[in-house]
């Protein structure tokens, strides 16, 4: 199980598992609920790569980053530690 700390979004931290080079398990700490769940069933048992080049640079309102990026640089930082 991987957890990642978020920054400048809503949630407060995501937790994931990459089983087979894929997506299971993810859960956001905080932020909006009903679309974080959508979001995360949406990409459990996605490739990884393909996850982040979805989810890579959505931005949220006028922040920089948003949930959906946060997690892609969760993955990446995930995937760059094995």
């Amino acid at each position: 199980m991987y957890s990642y700390k978020t920054k400048g979004v809503c949630s407060k931290r995501i937790d994931f598992e990459i089983v087979n080079n894929k997506i299971a398990k993810v859960n956001f700490a905080g932020g909006c609920d009903g679309n974080l769940k959508g979001l995360s069933n949406l990409i459990e048992g996605m490739p990884v790569e393909e996850a982040i080049k979805k989810l890579k640079g959505i931005t949220c309102g006028n922040k920089t980053t948003s949930c959906p990026d946060q997690l892609s640089k969760a993955l990446e930082e995930a995937i760059n530690r094995e």
